[in-house]
């Protein structure tokens, strides 16, 4: 530990509230995915309306360098094929490396929690 020295990883946890009152602790694991998959995780939920588990279960997508972007199998293809229509190159990818998101909503009676099937975790309750 010395001062000046940056981080060999990084740690990105997330907490959304609403109304000055929390509703959900995440964070998506995976270096540059993890910002990625942070939106995601957001737009999956708070755009879209999905319930955690869903969210974390749904294919993604990652920007790799300039205009590359890959896909996880299952992605909608329209989408991709619009995407390199407006000159985005589409790269292939490994169900790997798209991070790994672990999730605690707040509900009404209590809490709902997510774990993503590319990492190892579970979500229980008691």
């Amino acid at each position: 530990v010395a001062g000046g020295k940056r981080p060999l990883h990084t740690i990105l946890p997330a907490f959304v509230t609403k109304s000055g009152q929390p509703v959900m602790s995440f964070g998506v694991m995976g270096g540059p995915m993890q910002p990625q998959g942070h939106l995601q995780m957001m737009a999956r939920i708070v755009g879209a309306g999905q319930n955690p588990q869903a969210a974390c279960d749904a294919p993604r997508w990652r920007v790799e360098q300039g205009l590359e972007v890959s896909f996880e199998d299952g992605f909608n293809a329209d989408v991709m094929r619009e995407l390199e229509r407006r000159g985005h190159r589409i790269v292939p990818a490994t169900r790997w490396g798209f991070g790994g998101a672990q999730l605690i909503s707040k509900l009404e009676g209590g809490y709902c929690g997510a774990s993503d099937s590319r990492k190892d975790g579970h979500a229980i309750g008691f």
